[in-house]
């Protein structure tokens, strides 16, 4: 059902790309792992700062303002920093993955998890908070609690992906337990989230960490290709990349995702049982073969080199379905909670049957976005 993407790794196309192109493109990942972890460090270091009240007397208030500045600029380039490691770990553990034909086995097989543990550990804490925040305003907008753009609510009113919404719950019924809903889930995720930043602050300070950056540092200089890369035509990996890809997405329930509504899921997220649904599974498997084979495309034609529209938005829509997956599943852990109040567990139970809606529509826009004809981006 899903079409092949037929142009960005054919290996009968263009000139042939060898394991010289995989060793130049690891090399720029590693430099800016490095230059990101120096960052990170140089503005982690910087965390401690006077409190708001600690300026000399009769110093002008905006003294205190610029501290508190300064301290934001430092917070902003920290994420930053953090965004800039996540992304080249998992640049180069996706590359070793689809290349790994070309690159010394053992060495390839012992950083390649450690660059995958990296990347998870530090996007934890980033998660939960995105995904707190996407639950208090969708408990905002169910509730009536705050102004929502007339397009977002309603009956029959279209969500973000054009979809239809469905008629909005009794928001008399709703606002009672929403503000105890709201801080239930605040209470959970912000513990959740200051333990990942423990964990995030720990994994970095561990002899663990080390050991992976000091290997980036040598594969910054010297990649460990194998005698055969050289002569090795690239595009024939990168192509299976793809080719994974397209089997997964032919393999997806898109019938299902065609529909206004899954109450399958619904029934599921809301049983006892706390495991993820199954159907999201394959769904999140498709998001992670997708930037595998973005990733390949990088290494065979460069990072500057324009990518297809079609895996740009089918990307975004599986970041919605995998944002709204872990947002459902959090507000029904939510409603488990021992002992809360049956209005409590009402409003948790249609935020639940919202963000499981979100994620039919984020399904039904990534099957509109593959099966379009390919166009070049501009």
């Amino acid at each position: 059902m899903a079409q092949r993407h037929h142009d960005v790794t054919d290996p009968a196309a263009g000139p042939v790309t060898t394991g010289e192109a995989l060793a130049g493109y690891l090399r720029g990942q590693a430099t800016e792992f490095l230059r990101a972890l120096r960052l990170h460090r140089e503005t982690g270091g910087g965390t401690s700062h006077a409190p708001a009240g600690s300026t000399a007397a009769g110093a002008p208030g905006g003294t205190t303002t610029a501290t508190a500045a300064g301290a934001s600029s430092g917070a902003t380039a920290r994420v930053d920093a953090a965004r800039a490691l996540r992304r080249s770990a998992r640049r180069i553990s996706g590359s070793l993955h689809t290349f790994r034909p070309l690159l010394e086995p053992e060495w390839s097989e012992g950083i390649r998890p450690e660059l995958a543990w990296l990347s998870g550990t530090l996007a934890l804490e980033h998660a939960y908070g995105a995904r707190l925040e996407r639950l208090l305003l969708a408990l905002n907008r169910l509730s009536g609690a705050a102004p929502v753009p007339p397009q977002l609510v309603g009956p029959g009113g279209p969500s973000p992906d054009g979809t239809a919404r469905p008629a909005a719950p009794d928001r008399g019924n709703l606002t009672v337990g929403a503000a105890k809903a709201g801080a239930l889930l605040d209470r959970q995720l912000t513990l959740a989230r200051t333990r990942a930043h423990s964990t995030a602050l720990q994994a970095l300070g561990s002899s663990r960490f080390h050991a992976v950056a000091d290997k980036v540092a040598v594969l910054a200089s010297e990649v460990p290709l194998t005698s055969a890369a050289a002569a090795t035509d690239l595009r024939a990996l990168a192509r299976a990349a793809e080719e994974r890809l397209a089997d997964a997405v032919t393999a997806l329930p898109l019938v299902t995702a065609g529909s206004p509504y899954n109450a399958e899921a619904l029934i599921h997220g809301l049983s006892p049982d706390p495991a993820p649904h199954p159907q999201d599974a394959p769904w999140h498997q498709v998001r992670l073969l997708l930037r595998l084979h973005r990733y390949a495309c990088e290494v065979v034609h460069g990072r500057g080199t324009p990518l297809d529209v079609r895996l740009l938005t089918a990307g975004e829509a599986l970041d919605r379905h995998r944002d709204a997956s872990e947002a459902s599943s959090a507000a029904a852990q939510a409603a488990r909670t021992p002992r809360i109040a049956p209005a409590t567990a009402y409003a948790l139970g249609v935020l639940h049957a919202d963000q499981r809606h979100e994620v039919e529509a984020a399904r039904y826009a990534f099957q509109r976005s593959w099966q379009k004809q390919t166009i070049g981006a501009p």
